[in-house]
């Protein structure tokens, strides 16, 4: 009779454990001054003041190996019209969960606190200096002579910086003497106390202060004046088959390695990402992504981005190496810069769609091109244009779908779990 009475203390001790963990927590957002755009891991979750729920075990370690973990960072972006916007990350982590036997269950991350408040800066403070921006119609009265490699490189590399955050790190290169920094988007995602290296080995806390919602391009900002930075050139000054040198650091060697090569095409390509892509048989290297591709004058026509080991059949390819072109950084500046052609405006893309998710059993997690984006049901504003979603809950098939995302459309998509057993 002891014994029945242990064994039900026991597990009621348990089921205490698990519904203290199960029981909501509300987190929230505000911002100075209020009614910013607030999205959360790349998705528009709402305005501030923003409210959501989240399970109690997402802000305290969950007792047991049944409460609920959260198994992914989360990154927000807190954004509003004449305001740079600001990324803050809510999470630390990852720690590794140990079950009671001492065996690992795999990683978590915890919420810091329930409430955060930002303080956006107004642009007119953020975005100062004047980035030096040429164009083949521009400079045809005024043609500079070719540079040859090493004087480009000398040129180029007191501009160019290491990005360094809590998981990774990338390159980036001064667009103004103020401190703005051109760099790609995934080199900043997701990433906690950013830190920029210069050539002369100063390490310079950073934040972001743009982030593009379709391409691979950021803008982060440190503190400081005259800083050497690079012109950067448009679209009509890249051709094919000219020289171009790309500058980076890719871990593992020489701080600012140079490689070089030629311009394999400039167009399109869907399969790379948004935006205007430039090919080059030039090597890039891990930890070059947001470094410069410079053409024979010193000027940026691109950022360094990926390389492409496999075509689309899976066989084997190299010297395919890609950059964005600085063309989409140049249309992004013209927007804060009013001696550029337009007037300052925030840096939200026009083009959005909403898609409203459910699912059965609810609750099960989303992810939305590969990232994390929230539980159902929930309601996404997404670019238009296509997208990957993926629904999967505990003990389920995953569910995928394409999704082909129009301006100003709402549409339903409902996912109906099936078990794995």
């Amino acid at each position: 009779m002891q014994g029945l009475k242990l064994a039900a203390a026991a597990m009621f001790g348990v089921l205490c454990l698990l519904n203290s963990s199960a029981r909501a927590a509300t987190l929230s957002i505000t911002s100075a001054p209020s009614g910013a755009t607030v999205e959360v891991n790349g998705l528009i979750a709402g305005k501030t003041p923003y409210t959501t729920q989240y399970p109690g075990g997402y802000f305290h370690k969950t007792h047991t190996v049944f409460g609920s973990r959260l198994e992914h960072p989360i990154v927000v972006r807190i954004s509003m019209d004449g305001y740079a916007s600001q990324q803050i990350t809510l999470t630390e982590g990852p720690f590794t969960w140990h079950s009671f036997n001492g065996r690992s269950e795999g990683n978590y991350w915890l919420i810091k606190t329930d409430h955060f408040q930002v303080i956006l800066e107004p642009i007119a403070k953020i975005f100062t200096g004047e980035p030096e921006i040429h164009s083949a119609k521009a400079d045809a009265n005024e043609p500079s002579a070719e540079l040859p490699i090493q004087t480009i490189a000398t040129r180029a590399n007191p501009a160019i910086v290491r990005v360094e955050g809590n998981l990774k790190r990338g390159t980036g290169f001064f667009i103004t003497d103020t401190g703005l920094i051109a760099t790609n988007k995934h080199v900043v995602s997701e990433q906690s106390n950013l830190f920029v290296l210069t050539h002369s080995e100063q390490r310079l806390p950073a934040r972001v202060v743009y982030v593009d919602s379709d391409k691979d391009l950021a803008i982060i900002k440190v503190d400081g004046s005259g800083f050497a930075h690079l012109p950067l050139a448009a679209i009509d000054s890249v051709h094919r088959g000219e020289t171009v040198v790309a500058i980076g650091d890719p871990g593992g060697g020489f701080a600012d390695t140079l490689t070089s090569g030629v311009v394999s095409g400039v167009g399109a390509d869907r399969t790379l990402g948004s935006g205007t892509w430039i090919q080059t048989d030039a090597t890039i290297n891990f930890g070059n992504s947001g470094g410069p591709l410079l053409d024979t004058h010193g000027r940026v026509v691109g950022i360094t981005t990926l390389s492409r080991v496999q075509n689309g059949v899976g066989e084997n390819v190299s010297g395919m190496n890609f950059a964005l072109s600085a063309e989409n950084l140049i249309q992004v500046l013209k927007r804060f810069y009013p001696e550029a052609g337009m007037s300052p405006k925030n840096a939200q893309e026009d083009g959005f769609g909403s898609v409203n998710v459910t699912s059965d059993p609810v609750g099960a997690d989303i992810y939305l091109d590969g990232q994390f984006v929230g539980n159902t049901p929930s309601q996404l504003h997404l670019s238009a244009g296509a997208h990957k979603i993926r629904i999967q809950s505990e003990n389920t098939k995953s569910w995928e779908r394409n999704l082909s995302v129009l301006k100003d459309s709402e549409v339903t998509v409902h996912a109906k779990l099936e078990s794995q057993n």
